[in-house]
């Protein structure tokens, strides 16, 4: 029998009231069945939503670096459970262990991060505009928040948004994504360990257009924080812009690399590579886009067809293996649909575009590195996101032209540009249109205390990691101290007659 496993809500382990389930099974061999999860309705949402709401009224007058000791003692557990977690993240979701111990190593440093930040959770003070008066502003808690975590990065983004908020004194209900849903039992097992009291953290299981639907529509949630589609992201907004409920969005991307004819090309082959490839092109970073100088183009490019031709596909926790499978099989028909598309525009394909069903791969979703060449800008496969391993090539003549075919996208997240020439440099951070920019380095690699997000259609402004998220979990109190012993008027008193 499979194992059977359960929500987390008010400090107990418990099944969803219809008893319905779903399965995880494991996407580089999908007769390998992980567990039954529960398929949670809004029954389960709103008694997941009550416990979080019973447990703000006290957690948020716990002092914040109280608050933050139980997250270091989190990063602690974490730190010892890593490989276990990662193994457990590998068969649920297919990248390979160095990457899932890296987004474990992730939630290990954010946690490490928060637990600091319940020391500093600065506000500000300010003289007064009148006398024997005193001025400030402070940071308070929100309440409920609502979280919904995509699949790529199932330990990772989930403490993105989690730890910050239980710093901040809010409680909340996190719903990951369907496809991963035991890494976030895991996480939920250290939090209980750690000492998280009862009822605030909670987590639902279930799918987003049930479970994630009702914990956005419900009225004692305050805040929504959602990574995933742009699409979805708009649905979301939606609802809570009707409700004015406070809403962080990071979604899409389109992303792309420059290399320009200066560059050192050994180093730029190494970033594409791990931009286009590293977790099977499955991020929201992921280097879509190759944008190659013509004097450099062709070498670039056979460089980076030989060295495709020759990732070793298979299962992740076969250490050898370079590239696991897509998450599932909806995801590699998109890609492969996307593959078709490419070829009737008119893009040359130079490797990959087919399913990779070798061997004891044949129960896997996995899919070949694609790189295409003679892509121009106006391809869909070089405006739409794909999230799969697909690289498209595209030539131009310059500098400018460059930039300008990179923000040619209704995306903003992530971009690169290598070359040698300092002033290209900072010409590229002041004129490309995106919220992270790398120089000399792939798109992908974002650090805990920077702050991370796009423009354009990526999100709706807000950043996480770094300081700048408890701008999202937080709200900002302006405080005055009048000690004057008198009425005095603002704006009034203090002008002179």
């Amino acid at each position: 029998m499979p194992e059977l496993y359960k929500n987390y809500i008010g400090g107990k382990w418990v099944a969803a009231r219809s008893g319905k389930t779903f399965e995880n099974r494991n996407p580089s061999d999908r007769r390998d069945l992980i567990g039954l999860f529960p398929s949670s309705g809004s029954e389960d949402v709103d008694e997941a939503v009550s416990a979080a709401k019973k447990a703000f009224a006290e957690w948020r007058l716990v002092p914040a670096p109280k608050r933050g000791e139980i997250l270091y003692r989190v990063g602690e557990l974490l730190r010892q459970r890593k490989e276990e977690i990662a193994r457990v993240m590998t068969r649920e979701m297919g990248k390979i262990l160095k990457e899932t111990r890296g987004d474990v190593q992730e939630g290990i440093d954010t946690a490490y991060y928060t637990a600091g930040e319940g020391r500093r959770l600065f506000g500000e003070t300010t003289p007064s505009e009148l006398p024997d008066k005193f001025a400030m502003s402070v940071r308070v808690p929100i309440g409920v928040c609502g979280l919904i975590t995509p699949w790529n990065f199932p330990l990772a983004i989930p403490t993105w948004k989690l730890f910050p908020a239980l710093l901040c004194g809010d409680t909340v209900v996190l719903k990951p994504a369907e496809d991963t849903p035991h890494t976030a039992v895991k996480l939920f097992e250290i939090l209980e360990e750690a000492g998280i009291p009862p009822g605030v953290a909670n987590l639902i299981h279930g799918t987003g257009e049930e479970t994630g639907a009702a914990l956005v529509r419900h009225r004692d949630v305050r805040l929504v924080s959602f990574t995933g589609s742009t699409a979805v992201g708009r649905e979301i907004a939606a609802v809570c812009g009707q409700n004015l409920k406070k809403v962080s969005l990071e979604m899409g991307g389109k992303n792309a690399q420059i290399v320009m004819e200066d560059a050192d090309l050994k180093l730029a082959l190494e970033g594409a590579l791990w931009g286009a490839f590293g977790t099977t092109g499955q991020r929201c970073t992921a280097t879509s886009r190759l944008i190659a100088h013509r004097e450099i183009k062709k070498e670039l490019t056979d460089m980076l067809v030989e060295r495709a031709k020759k990732i070793r596909i298979g299962n992740g926790l076969d250490e050898a293996v370079e590239m696991g499978p897509l998450i599932n099989e909806a995801a590699r028909e998109k890609v492969h649909r996307y593959v078709q598309i490419g070829k009737e525009e008119g893009a040359r394909l130079l490797t990959g575009g087919t399913i990779y069903e070798e061997g004891k791969w044949i129960h896997g979703y996995f899919y070949r590195p694609t790189v295409f060449d003679q892509v121009t800008p106006t391809m869909r496969i070089a405006r739409e996101e794909i999230f799969g391993p697909v690289l498209s090539v595209i030539e131009v003549k310059g500098f400018e032209e460059a930039v300008e075919v990179l923000n040619n996208t209704r995306y903003g997240l992530s971009s690169s540009i290598y070359t040698r020439d300092v002033d290209r440099a900072f010409r590229a951070l002041r004129d490309i249109e995106a919220g992270i920019t790398y120089i000399n380095g792939p798109t992908i690699g974002a650090e805990v205390h920077l702050p991370f997000g796009g423009v354009k259609e990526t999100g709706n402004g807000h950043r996480e990691a770094g300081t700048t998220v408890y701008d999202i979990f937080s709200e900002w109190k302006s405080v005055y101290v009048d000690y004057s012993g008198r009425l005095q008027k603002a704006q009034i008193d203090n002008v002179d007659s």
